[in-house]
């Protein structure tokens, strides 16, 4: 870290950026690696769909740490499940077993709605790691190959990074791992193109999510799962973003799918310890059969915290039918935003949404401004804002917002 010196003139974008991180005033750069820019808000407290920063100023919440606190902030249940084991075990390591393990697996096949075996990490990317060495043990040596689909993302470690259909984001990082293949979403002809007797599994989002919210449809996640019969591949679905009774259901295959039929392999995180890093990985049993005693191991996935707010979550969740609410609270927020002028469409599932702007409005821009108006949210592409608030928001917040959204997008149109 650098002093400044007494002639140095600093950035305002450095200046607000050291503060909203609490660096030290003598510092000429801020001591997290920049790895997402330079940030202007420090948040010290979230209650509901309401976040604080840390000069007081409220804003409304309808990212919901993109996609991860689905029972909104500070939710009480899961902050005493979280307290409560905190001061009973915090950690042994997976040579034992602990109390919440079990139960959280049980809930989680139960949602699935078939059995199943988990395998718990500490996030997305991990979920999906464990999903990608299953896929090569299932096919052996020489049929390793994963086909996923561009747009596509699977998480930023080398494996998922290669997985992710989105080549910008591979230049920096070349040369990726070996073993995947790419297809047009959504084009089934393409995909099947792909299947070789290299290929062990096919990797595929419900909905894509970073990649603009775009949702798959029964006739394709049909086909995919008749060719990955036909084949004896592992079909493998990252519900990451879109799990967890966000997109109306528990998961969002099964709006694909007739009851108790589905994937192979389901990867899960964000929302299951709504905020407590979790990850997870379900397999049917035929499919976990793959892995052996030493395949595959982590030292702090699964482990008591993360498990005790994952099991209160869960819990919590099916007591309140997060799915009906989700599907709920969806159509009421697409209709606020689709009365907002410069609003030309909706996409996605429930409360997995993509909001598409009229021609010439930045969405950058306009989340930018609307977190200086108290609205969060992020833009997923150049033209579309992502929604994702949690599924217990309010009426009244789905208002408030939708005003400052519209205010927001008079003004940065008029800017431009």
């Amino acid at each position: 870290m650098t002093a400044t010196s007494e002639t140095e003139e600093i950035s305002p974008a450095v200046l607000a950026h050291r503060e909203a991180v609490g660096a030290a005033a003598d510092l000429t750069m801020c001591p997290v690696m920049p790895t997402y820019g330079p940030v202007s808000v420090m948040m010290v407290k979230g209650a509901g769909s309401e976040l604080w920063d840390a000069s007081g100023k409220r804003y409304i919440d309808w990212l919901a740490g993109i996609a991860v606190c689905s029972l909104g902030h500070s939710h009480p249940v899961v902050a005493d499940a979280i307290a409560a084991q905190a001061k009973k075990l915090l950690h042994v390591s997976n040579l034992f077993a602990t109390e919440h393990q079990g139960p959280v697996s049980n809930l989680i096949s139960h949602m699935v709605g078939r059995p199943g075996q988990v395998f718990f990490a500490n996030s997305g990317a991990e979920a999906n790691e464990a999903a990608l060495k299953l896929a090569r043990k299932w096919g052996g040596r020489g049929r390793h190959n994963v086909v996923c689909a561009f747009q596509s993302f699977h998480g930023r470690t080398l494996n998922t990074l290669a997985a992710t259909g989105q080549p910008a984001k591979w230049e920096a990082f070349q040369p990726l791992p070996e073993g995947f293949k790419h297809a047009v979403w959504a084009d089934i002809e393409d995909l099947e193109r792909q299947l070789d007797e290299t290929v062990a599994a096919i990797l595929l989002e419900p909905v894509q999510g970073e990649g603009g919210v775009n949702p798959a449809s029964v006739e394709y996640f049909t086909a995919v799962r008749r060719m990955c019969d036909e084949r004896d591949l592992l079909f493998i679905v990252d519900e990451v973003q879109a799990g967890l009774g966000r997109t109306g259901k528990w998961f969002g295959f099964q709006h694909f799918f007739p009851e108790g039929e589905g994937p192979d392999v389901i990867t899960l995180a964000k929302a299951l310890g709504n905020g407590v890093p979790i990850g997870a990985c379900w397999a049917t049993p035929t499919a976990s059969a793959s892995f052996k005693r030493g395949d595959h191991a982590t030292t702090f996935g699964g482990q008591p915290i993360a498990t005790s707010a994952a099991r209160a979550t869960l819990e919590t969740m099916i007591a309140i039918d997060a799915p009906q609410m989700a599907a709920e609270k969806g159509e009421k927020l697409t209709a606020a935003v689709m009365a907002i002028d410069g609003v030309v469409g909706t996409r996605g599932l429930g409360l997995l949404l993509a909001v598409e702007l009229a021609g010439g409005i930045d969405a950058a821009a306009v989340a930018a401004e609307c977190l200086r108006q108290g609205l969060v949210l992020n833009a997923v592409t150049g033209t579309a804002l992502r929604l994702t608030p949690p599924i217990t928001i309010p009426d009244e917040l789905i208002a408030e917002g939708a005003e400052i959204l519209a205010d927001v997008i008079e003004t940065v149109r008029a800017g431009q």
